[in-house]
């Protein structure tokens, strides 16, 4: 496609940005608002299904879509997304039961998987590898944008509209996007006949299915030496040994292990491993401190939470053009996980203490340096590999970082817990034992006490305060002393986390000085892969 006028590949590419901001606004806006859905419809323990189900769905489909996509071109299967995507959104408006969003959910995840992996490969069949750097960053930038205005607006629909609108405002778009791919995007002959793998398509889905799950459940809803997850793990285990075996052997294997023996490659999915290990830790645990810890109203927070997400869009968007610019990537990459790791050294040494203003600063830095190394690892990954394998190059990336990300918040969540344990274990030791059992001894206080157990409780201001004011007024006292200590156990337990985020993404940054740079290709042909660059060459 790269013998398109540069008028209608501008064209093409609002057509795919569209598509993926349609994609990535559904997905913001949903978090704000399902607990007023889950307060209609019911279901709360199974809330976590709604978003387990769906990053499953997205990851596997992700993956078989790449090598697919290689074959038969990217426009079959970006349609195929955005009409899957676009079903599932207006059933998740229709559910009157959790099991209904569930399902609907899992809906959207397969078309989800199909826009993303085809989108960020259709950049690589447009551009040469030097000119995607500013593509990638807009793309970037258009996550970015979604994560802004997203959580806002599933706010305001929940809290002036009937709540089945988060899920049907942006259907237009949807149908605008379908449109334009249709009408803009170029179709591709199919390559010649090739098997399809179906028998390594299925053991790499039993591979990644169970390790998700495992990393998702593990020490939330059951313990990590628990059989449930150790059977998993070795599930997954099994399956990818069952996989590695079949890909030797397979005609047209659905990932091609050839693909590893580039360094290039396989030391860009390691460090985008970390990096969603970074980026996901960051973005779930902040929260917790800035509502938990500080006290800030769930409304103030989102505001709070803004600056990250507006420095990651402008660093993204600045540093695509750069590297357009100068053909030079890996300096980006450096900067970006070093500030980054400085920005997590900077939320481990809050406090209780520390104001509003400080941890938007601190944010700023993290989302910079997320803003820089970002959209790095794809370029690397597709300048390195012969255009015949774009399509499972890019959605390999896309998978090692959603596991990144999804074992990066397993461990994260886990250290957190186990810290806020042992330091209220620590707290309460040190309080006077007539006076803590005095109190204890209402029912009520009891069950007040036990509820700040729970570092989602903390979070609820409103909450705290009511059920503080239901208490005698002689309880008060100890329990606004007892708020306090939590919220300082619990700033403790973040800041741990954010320190071993630190530790994580300087292992990165660490790595990046290991990338091979080598020149940013101007053409699309595989001739123009060196063979230091081919997967053969490593």
């Amino acid at each position: 496609m790269e013998h398109l006028e540069q008028k209608q590949k501008i064209m093409i590419m609002l057509a795919i940005m569209s598509a993926m901001l349609f994609a990535a606004l559904n997905q913001t806006i949903v978090g704000t608002a399902l607990p007023t859905i889950i307060s209609e419809i019911g279901g709360i323990e199974y809330y976590s299904w709604i978003f387990t189900i769906f990053m499953l769905t997205s990851s596997v489909t992700a993956i078989l879509v790449g090598k697919l996509s290689d074959m038969y071109g990217r426009k079959p299967f970006i349609l195929l997304g955005i009409g899957v995507f676009t079903l599932g959104s207006f059933l998740n408006g229709l559910s009157e039961t959790i099991f209904h969003l569930i399902a609907y959910r899992g809906i959207q995840g397969f078309g989800a998987g199909m826009i993303m992996s085809t989108s960020f490969t259709a950049v690589g069949d447009l551009f040469s590898p030097r000119e995607r750097g500013r593509w990638q960053g807009l793309m970037g930038a258009t996550f970015g944008l979604a994560s802004v205005f997203g959580p806002t607006l599933g706010g305001w629909i929940v809290d002036n509209a009937d709540w089945h609108w988060v899920f049907w405002v942006f259907l237009p778009f949807g149908v605008l996007a379908f449109l334009m791919i249709l009408k803009l995007f170029p179709s591709q002959k199919a390559t010649e006949k090739q098997k399809v793998d179906y028998l390594g398509s299925i053991m790499l889905t039993l591979t990644i299915v169970p390790l998700l799950l495992a990393f998702t459940w593990g020490g939330n809803q059951f313990e990590w030496v628990s059989l449930p997850i150790l059977s998993l793990f070795a599930g997954a285990i099994l399956a990818l040994i069952i996989f590695i075996i079949v890909e030797k052997r397979a005609e047209n294997p659905v990932l091609p292990l050839q693909l590893f023996k580039s360094s290039i490659f396989t030391l860009s999915n390691v460090i985008g491993f970390i990096l969603g290990a970074g980026m996901f830790g960051a973005i779930m645990y902040m929260p917790f401190f800035i509502q938990g810890v500080i006290g800030t109203s769930p409304t103030v927070s989102g505001f709070v939470m803004m600056p990250m997400t507006l420095s990651m869009v402008t660093a993204s968007a600045i540093g695509g053009q750069l590297i357009t610019k100068t053909g030079k990537y890996k300096i980006n990459a450096i900067v970006g996980l070093l500030t980054m790791g400085a920005g997590m050294v900077s939320l481990s040494n809050m406090s209780p203490e520390t104001t509003n203003f400080m941890a938007v600063i601190n944010m700023i830095i993290v989302g910079l340096g997320l803003g820089l190394s970002f959209p790095v690892f794809t370029l690397t990954v597709q300048n390195a590999v012969q255009h015949k394998f774009l399509g499972v190059a890019t959605a390999a990336t896309q998978l090692f970082r959603q596991i990144g990300g999804t074992v990066g918040v397993a461990i994260m969540g886990t250290v957190m817990n186990s810290a806020m344990t042992s330091k209220m274990e620590e707290q309460f030791a040190a309080v006077d034992d007539s006076k803590l059992a005095q109190a204890t001894a209402n029912p009520e206080v009891a069950q007040a006490f036990e509820m700040l157990q729970n570092p989602q409780n903390i979070m609820n201001t409103e909450k705290l305060a009511e059920v503080q004011n239901a208490l005698p007024a002689e309880l008060q006292g100890m329990f606004s002393q007892i708020i306090a200590m939590v919220r300082e156990a619990l700033s403790y337990a973040l800041t741990n986390v954010f320190f071993i985020g630190a530790i994580v993404l300087f292992t990165g940054f660490v790595l990046t000085f290991f990338l091979k740079e080598i020149p940013l290709r101007q053409s699309n042909k595989d001739e123009s892969v060196t063979e230091e660059s081919s997967p053969q060459g490593n």
